[in-house]
């Protein structure tokens, strides 16, 4: 069995650099790139110190059986926060995915309702418009999208969404982590 592969896939799960696992397990970054690439065989205490590091035990490391990664999610796995001071309700469609790389959200703003503001950042935003009419604050530009319609931008301004619409709108609202 070759263990690099599987120490780099738990390493990148945990969101680490070779150099802060290294940083973590007393090593350096090149012989984690070594392990990684199955150019050198790490210790049992050196492999037993960063299977702790990340997160795993020599059971679970092993297992051949491989795991079932969720793909589908229902109803029943969304979880959902309301707002009626700004008027919208926000649901988060993956559950934990403020964790991974992209957090899609489908996100409903009641008439005369805005979404809270957020500061620049390295994110990408993509967003459908199921129903209504939304208006995008970027920096010191509106944008406007209707049902049917598609929103994308980097979120190196300002940025705000809003309801522009005589009753509700929906939309499918997917940004990415900005800190990747």
């Amino acid at each position: 069995m070759k263990i690099g592969p599987r120490i780099k896939n738990l390493r990148l799960k945990k969101g680490l650099t070779q150099e802060e696992l290294g940083e973590r397990t007393d090593l350096t970054k090149g012989y984690i790139s070594q392990i990684e690439r199955d150019l050198s065989s790490p210790s049992l205490e050196t492999f037993f110190n960063i299977l702790e590091v990340l997160g795993c035990t020599p059971n679970e490391f092993f297992d051949e059986e491989e795991r079932e990664q969720k793909v589908v999610y229902t109803d029943e796995d969304r979880t959902e926060f309301v707002d009626e001071e700004l008027g919208f309700r926000i649901q988060w469609l993956v559950p934990e995915s403020n964790e991974n790389e992209m957090e899609p959200i489908l996100l409903t703003l009641e008439e005369g309702g805005t979404f809270r503001e957020f500061e620049p950042s390295l994110a990408d935003t993509f967003a459908y418009v199921l129903s209504g009419k939304i208006e995008v604050s970027l920096g010191k530009r509106t944008y406007y999208a209707k049902a049917g319609e598609t929103i994308y931008y980097q979120a190196s301004e300002t940025h705000q969404i809003a309801n522009d619409n005589d009753g509700p709108s929906e939309l499918l609202l997917v940004a990415t982590d900005s800190y990747l």
